[in-house]
């Protein structure tokens, strides 16, 4: 009979997602407005603010896109898996907690792209620990609560931090001090909430190192993955419409309110519609993770697909203050479900001891239509010299992503 109550590894590492959703969540909603502030002041003009931000975030996808499968490669051999993510970890954290210090809004995107590279990389191999922390049968149910708890927890501190933001005349410090207070505390709580697991984890599946080279046989192994994915058709093509169908998810994720601000919405009511999104995404991810024991997940995360494809095409015409407080609630709702379903999908199919390897491969892909999704926008923002049209090739992608992922399902 199956355990329903997590255990006390299972709440560790759930803990973690609460610590670094505090990050993402400030680098949808406050983070955006501040750079907005920091190239205002050098003159830039809003259209080219929201492809800058989106560059930015591109070039952060890029490089752990790239040395994320190698990185992740070398974490499967014993003993290794733990230190690298304490190292990407804490130049997160760092990166963080300095990014008050610049005035320059070239020095702030070079110190945010650090602080995004630390996070990013320290999920490739937090996402690989579900294999050493629970059961198979219970990963559709530890990942759904890994993202519930993590968006409601990200609440407390960046509640904290808009209030400082919004009221810091009334506290009687300035916006510089609000600021730097809430990247402070935004950085407290990322490396609080990650000091249990880093404490009780222990690698349980892992490659045994035969060479004294680590970096030279991990190399090795990545290019054998490669070559494996030609014969195990599931995960590859898996991969490829998570390629295509979750650049959509990170791409509104790191744009929403990058986009809301260069359509001259109100910048309050952006910050409050994107912590709605929040709070709507705590019970929803945990009612898919309930849905999952009596469906099957390649379903769930079929009806997640078409959802947000409907999401992108609503996003189009977008220029009402009322229409992003309904993205955003519908952005709530199905967030959760795509994003904790497609990893515990992808942990049940791939071999436990290389999780790290595989991981790697699955950053490639998140990370690499992140990239695609962000640059896309981008470009097209600034060629249509408005937002607007730059959201339709989302749900192109979304589309993409859904052709494959039912092809996938039809192998066994």
């Amino acid at each position: 009979m199956e355990k329903k109550k997590l255990t006390s590894l299972e709440k560790q590492w759930i803990l973690y997602d609460v610590g670094n959703s505090a990050f993402i969540l400030l680098v949808s909603t406050i983070l955006p407005i501040y750079f907005n502030s920091l190239c205002d002041a050098a003159g830039i003009a809003e259209v080219d603010y929201l492809a800058y931000w989106g560059y930015a975030a591109s070039v952060c996808t890029l490089i752990v896109a790239l040395s994320g499968p190698v990185l992740g490669t070398i974490a499967d051999n014993q003993g290794y898996k733990k230190k690298i993510f304490t190292v990407s970890m804490l130049i997160g954290v760092l990166g963080l907690a300095s990014l008050w210090i610049p005035t320059s809004w070239k020095v702030f995107l070079v110190l945010f792209v650090v602080a995004k590279v630390g996070y990013s990389s320290s999920l490739i191999f937090y996402d690989s620990m579900l294999s050493d922390i629970t059961e198979p049968q219970r990963m559709d149910m530890v990942s759904s609560h890994g993202y519930a708890w993590g968006y409601i927890g990200s609440c407390i501190p960046f509640l904290i931090s808009l209030v400082l933001v919004l009221f810091y005349q009334q506290l009687s410090i300035s916006m510089m001090m609000a600021m730097t207070l809430a990247f402070l505390i935004n950085a407290l709580w990322w490396l609080a909430c990650s000091l249990p697991l880093l404490k009780n984890y222990r690698q349980k599946y892992y490659v045994e190192k035969k060479e004294t080279h680590v970096v030279t046989s991990s190399f090795r192994r990545l290019a054998q993955s490669f070559g494996k994915l030609r014969q195990q058709k599931k995960i590859l093509l898996f991969l490829i419409a998570f390629f295509f169908y979750i650049d959509g998810v990170y791409t509104i994720i790191d744009m929403a309110t990058a986009y809301g601000s260069a359509l001259g919405l109100n910048t309050e009511g952006l910050l409050i519609a994107l912590l709605v999104t929040q709070i709507v995404a705590f019970p929803s991810a945990l009612v898919f993770s309930r849905l999952s024991k009596q469906y099957n997940n390649g379903t769930l995360i079929k009806i997640c697909i078409v959802a947000y494809t409907m999401i992108a095409l609503f996003a189009i015409q977008l220029d009402q203050q009322w229409e992003f407080w309904v993205l955003a609630v519908c952005v709530g709702l199905f967030q959760g479900g795509i994003q904790a379903l497609s990893r515990s999908y992808f942990a049940q199919i791939i071999p436990p001891e290389n999780a790290g390897e595989f991981f790697g491969l699955f950053d490639i892909c998140g990370k690499g239509a992140s990239f695609l999704g962000t640059a896309l926008v981008s470009l097209i923002a600034q060629l249509a010299g408005n937002a607007n049209g730059a959201i339709a090739v989302l749900a192109v992608m979304f589309l993409i992503g859904l052709f494959f992922f039912h092809k996938t399902q039809k192998i066994a």
